[in-house]
């Protein structure tokens, strides 16, 4: 089968589309026909050789599939062969074919195509994961996502619109990308390259009370500046550490606040654990995308054949929402 391989670890360079073994479905496992796949920021980590898959999952990039069910592996039930699916993998999803859990499989509704359902499984699960069922925001609190015009930025602020409309969201984002984060119904955009501490603007927002949830992926830069943010009883869900890994943390604003936080990543969770979520998450937010409440936000599709275009377009940050790997 055609897939994107890799010459060694480092940049775009290393990158190259040969033919690669067709896996073989394991026991609860299905073998999906790759129609669409996206490039996320860990694809560049793994390529530059700083983030393994998880034990047992392929060593080919690509954490979500859009496809159709090719065959079923030992002991699966409840779909069969043509049925258009959307799921979370480990690896794999940059090739013709992936194995994919059954159980980590969601229906593409009729009302999307297989480019924007590539789009929703690390992203959007990614967001809900972390904002609500992690960070457990609801409707009328006040809530921070990072990284205006990202992937899961976009999702975040997608998701809180259409599951807790009366949530404030406050999203530090690039001049270039704020305006179209304002168009997604943020409340209140910082721009980030003028604004590093940006705690003072969103006590002024929130009246000094500070917001209840924070997303954040930046980690050292910005831990002060999420901690002077939080209101009491405030969490703080880390899921990257672009800026560095090691910061100071005031501990005693930390308890007089009663403040959380919390480190979450999605790709190395058990099997159990990522059908859970993806069980709460088909069930509480795929009706949004089924009913196009929700409709991901695509910068670009790619041939597979331009993957390293894709790739670049990733690492210079200019895109807004997904890029996308047409696969076949």
């Amino acid at each position: 089968m055609k897939a994107v391989l890799m010459d060694g670890f480092g940049g775009v360079e290393v990158l190259k589309v040969g033919e690669a073994e067709r896996p073989v479905p394991g026991e609860g496992q299905v073998l999906v026909k790759v129609i669409a796949t996206t490039v996320n920021r860990p694809d560049l980590v793994q390529r530059e050789g700083k983030y393994p898959p998880p034990p047992g999952d392929s060593e080919i990039l690509g954490l979500e599939v859009a496809g159709t069910i090719e065959e079923l592996g030992p002991g699966v039930t409840g779909c069969q062969p043509g049925d258009r699916v959307m799921s979370l993998v480990g690896g794999g999803a940059c090739a013709e074919y992936a194995v994919a859990y059954a159980d980590h499989l969601m229906p593409i509704p009729a009302s999307m195509s297989f480019e924007e359902a590539a789009c929703v499984c690390e992203s959007y699960i990614t967001a809900f994961l972390n904002i609500f069922m992690i960070g457990g925001l609801k409707n009328n609190n006040t809530t921070i996502i990072h990284g205006g015009g990202g992937g899961v930025n976009t999702a975040g602020i997608q998701l809180c619109k259409a599951l807790v409309p009366d949530t404030k969201i406050i999203v530090t984002a690039h001049p270039s990308k704020i305006e179209r984060v304002k168009e997604l119904g943020a409340d209140l955009l910082i721009d980030f390259t003028t604004t590093p501490d940006f705690s003072e603007a969103v006590k002024e927002f929130t009246n000094k009370k500070g917001v209840d949830v924070i997303l954040d992926h930046v980690g050292a830069k910005y831990l002060a500046p999420n901690m002077n943010s939080l209101g009491y009883a405030g969490r703080l869900v880390i899921i990257g550490v672009i800026s560095g890994i090691k910061a100071e943390l005031n501990l005693a604003l930390m308890m007089v606040k009663r403040q959380q936080i919390i480190g979450s990543v999605l790709r190395s969770r058990p099997v159990k654990d990522k059908a859970a979520i993806v069980a709460e998450f088909t069930r509480t937010a795929l009706p949004k995308f089924a009913d196009r409440t929700i409709v991901p936000i695509i910068e670009k599709v790619f041939p597979i054949e331009e993957v390293v275009a894709a790739h670049r377009m990733m690492e210079e940050d200019k895109h807004f929402g997904k890029i996308v790997l047409k696969i076949q």
